[in-house]
């Protein structure tokens, strides 16, 4: 194709005279010469042309990668930036709003506009948050909060931290993984007046030192937690014990936050009551499985230009995110295998036809190896050495420890960077893995999840943190609670309009038989609706009884 569009350009290109007429070439001088001088003359005129531009510009960096620019949560148009303001640390600079707000640390406040944009397409898509905007109404609930929070800083949390702020909240922020902050957005907040502090690509102690800088201020003492994996509630534990004592509760929203509660829980050493959020039904169904399974393929594609048809792939664990991942991957016409060590959700595995396997069973064929346990070192270095060339491995679950990826920092394995969060491990032969955001979390870090399912769950932290904050004292002691079911209920049915969905209403007599209200809960507070995490809970229970 490419030889004809050549042939029919020459045709095209022939030297005339002006009257159609061909002008004859040189002795020694073929037409394919003359072409090529001609196409030389023009490549310098573009090229002369270009550098002026370049001038005018003031040579504002353009070496931003494709692949990176595509994971940024604003238009490309903000992609250039002065470059040397990208290599100094945003902890070096300082930053001040148009209002002159300073107490934030930031990428680039010059993004604000952009990330305001993004804000505002997300709000379309969370209708119960601005229904509980409209429904407060004069009503403050939340007046007197002072919300320390630590989560992924992305366009629908920040419809989740201004609608905090309507409803009387005093909010400060920082990210709760080192990829997943949209920038643009972290920058409409502190333009906004929020006190945030998260950039996309932080180090482990930029990590540590935005957590510390939301909760050192000498002027304001938070009183309510908001966290994701546990990281704020554990560095308020090492760093300021004492200020446990004005805080009247934790939300948590993630499997190995929740983990690291009912642990201090056991050992009697939570001193605040604590609300499950992940384990709640509309966080385990939604944002755990419906999400996951539309973000899995996002995630990958964007990263790896992957093809799932025909794929072996092998996804660790089988709770709701590994249900949501699988049923994607099935779907697309991978062939799927699972691991799993709960023998409910194995069978559950089972029945919905993957093949039940251990890893070191299949590690040699498989194309794509996907963690969602919540567990560590899931995948080992044993697994990695023995991979097939190419494997991609991914981590879907909250933190880090799942795949073994500081085995492979040695001296002997070679780290090349493809592009944004993609990077091959190569071994001595020449065998490369296909590693994924340094085994973090594939879809905040190399994409992004469907709003509408984060709506679910910000719906539920922000009614959690209300229930929490205004509980009368003695309600809750200090030990780790679920969601009340009504609050649950509550919170699916302010998303039913959307869908222009009508609810059945029981009447007196069908609420009676039942021995229901009609107002709800519907269900009986054994019921999870096929929770497994929840039934493994209940396992472990009475294996140790036994």
């Amino acid at each position: 194709m490419l030889h004809a569009a050549e042939t029919r350009w020459s045709e095209q290109s022939q030297p005339s005279n002006g009257n159609g007429a061909e002008v004859s070439v040189g002795a020694g001088e073929t037409v394919i010469e003359a072409l090529n001088m001609e196409r030389q003359i023009q490549f310098a005129d573009q090229k002369q042309e270009f550098n002026k531009r370049l001038t005018k510009t003031g040579r504002r960096s353009l070496s931003r990668s494709l692949s990176h620019s595509s994971t940024d949560s604003y238009s490309s148009a903000a992609s250039y930036t002065d470059s040397s303001e990208d290599e100094m640390s945003p902890r070096d600079r300082q930053q001040r709003s148009s209002k002159g707000h300073q107490d934030f640390c930031i990428k680039n406040i010059k993004q604000a506009d952009f990330g305001r944009r993004e804000i505002e397409i997300a709000e379309q898509e969370m209708p119960a948050l601005m229904a509980l905007r409209n429904r407060s109404g004069g009503e403050k609930p939340l007046v007197g909060a002072k919300v320390v929070g630590c989560t992924h800083i992305t366009a629908q949390t920040a419809v989740l931290i201004e609608t905090l702020s309507a409803l009387g909240a005093q909010c400060r922020w920082a990210a709760c993984n080192i990829y997943s902050t949209q920038n643009a957005v972290a920058a409409a907040l502190a333009e906004g007046g929020f006190s945030v502090f998260a950039w996309k690509g932080e180090s482990e102690d930029d990590f540590w030192w935005c957590i510390d800088r939301c909760v050192s201020l000498e002027t304001w003492q938070p009183n309510m937690i908001l966290d994701d994996g546990g990281d704020l509630t554990h560095w308020i534990f090492k760093k300021y014990p004492n200020m446990f004592k004005m805080i009247k509760g934790i939300v948590e929203e993630s499997v190995t936050g929740v983990h690291r509660l009912y642990q201090l829980s056991k050992a009697g050493r939570l001193c605040v009551p604590a609300m499950n959020v992940n384990d709640s039904i509309t966080k385990q169904k939604f944002d755990n499985l419906y999400c996951c399974r539309e973000s899995i393929l996002d995630g990958l594609k964007r990263s790896t230009d992957v093809m799932f048809g025909g794929k072996q792939v092998v996804v660790c664990g089988y709770g709701e995110v590994g249900k949501g991942c699988s049923a994607a991957l099935k779907a697309m016409g991978s062939v799927v295998y699972v691991t799993e060590v709960d023998p409910i959700c194995a069978l559950q595995a089972c029945m919905d036809g993957f093949r039940l396997v251990k890893l070191n069973e299949v590690i040699r064929q498989v194309d794509l190896v996907i963690t969602c346990t919540g567990n560590k070192n899931v995948v080992a270095r044993e697994y990695l050495d023995r991979m097939k060339n190419g494997c991609i491995v991914c981590n879907m679950g909250h933190s880090n420890t799942e795949i073994d990826v500081v085995s492979l920092r040695t001296p002997e394995l070679t780290w090349e960077k493809v592009r944004s969060q993609v990077d091959h491990v190569i071994w001595p032969d020449g065998k490369r893995i296909i590693l994924l955001a340094e085994g973090r979390l594939l879809n905040l870090s190399c994409s992004t999840v469907p709003t509408f399912v984060l709506s679910i769950t910000a719906t539920t932290q922000a009614l959690a943190l209300i229930e929490l904050y205004n509980a009368p004292e003695g309600r809750y002691k200090q030990d780790v609670y679920l969601l009340p079911k009504k609050m649950d209920e509550f919170v699916a049915s302010l998303h039913l309009p959307t869908f222009d969905a009508h609810l059945t209403e029981l009447t007196d007599e069908q609420g009676k038989y039942l021995g229901l209200s009609k107002t709800g809960p519907f269900k009986p507070n054994y019921y999870r609706w096929g929770n497994s995490h929840t039934y493994t809970h209940i396992c472990i229970c009475i294996l140790s009884c036994i």
